[in-house]
């Protein structure tokens, strides 16, 4: 069945192989962008995530075009690194409210659509650093891991009315933001990873597909990771 989706940070990386996938599955997909060229093909919204406003401007938008999003995943995010000693509270703020309480925000505007249908998916992109940790971004690592008691208080809070809420746990992906990893770092990372390869945006996306399908309706709070094995147990 056709339903309408939203992708927030939708223009590259995971989130364009995740709006790709989704309307290979036939859906109609709209996609949100803070920066950069819009991505062609899709619906597509500039959209802050710290800003209600905005969230709300880019659901209006989606919803006039394709009706209510049934499935929406929350992709969008930022990375400011630092060591917490040096962390401007600027920083940390920023991470936390895009990250997390933006997630939150666009997962707040979703529901009343999905409430009306008593159908809905809603799932998280969070990262495995949220589990593991990782020196320089504790502002990130915190606003992942936050992700997954989001995503279970909703299951709980939504589940009776047919709507899911899950999270995608990527490990080490083939996107623009492990490139301004230190080289070293990458490399102790593949070492940990028991594929010993970095993961592509496409891999990401095909878990976010089964968690959007019809067949995944009796997964909720569940948190699956593609990871290549990487922090495997935590």
């Amino acid at each position: 069945m056709t339903r309408s989706a939203l992708v927030t940070g939708g223009n590259r990386g995971i989130g364009l192989a995740v709006a790709r996938s989704l309307a290979g599955a036939g859906h109609r997909v709209a996609v949100t962008y803070r920066t950069g060229p819009a991505p062609s093909g899709f619906l597509a919204v500039r959209c802050d995530v710290t800003d209600p406003d905005a969230v709300d401007a880019a659901f209006r938008a989606a919803e006039a075009e394709h009706g209510p999003p049934e499935i929406v995943v929350s992709n969008a995010g930022i990375t400011r690194d630092s060591l917490l000693l040096g962390m401007s509270d600027a920083d940390l703020h920023a991470v936390l409210d895009a990250n997390l309480v933006g997630a939150a925000r666009v997962a707040r505007r979703a529901t009343s659509g999905m409430l009306r249908k008593r159908w809905g998916r809603l799932v998280f992109l969070s990262s495995i650093m949220g589990f593991s940790g990782s020196p320089g971004q504790t502002n990130y690592a915190a606003s992942k891991a936050g992700l997954v008691g989001l995503a279970r208080s909703l299951a709980w809070e939504l589940g009776a009315r047919g709507i899911t809420s899950n999270v995608v746990l990527p490990g080490l992906i083939d996107t623009d933001m492990i490139t301004e990893l230190d080289p070293r770092r990458r490399d102790e990372l593949v070492g940990r990873t028991a594929l010993g390869r970095v993961g592509t945006p496409e891999e990401v996306a095909a878990a976010v597909g089964f968690l959007t399908a019809p067949e995944a309706g009796f997964v909720t709070g569940a948190v699956v990771p593609v990871t290549g094995g990487l922090g495997m147990g935590q």
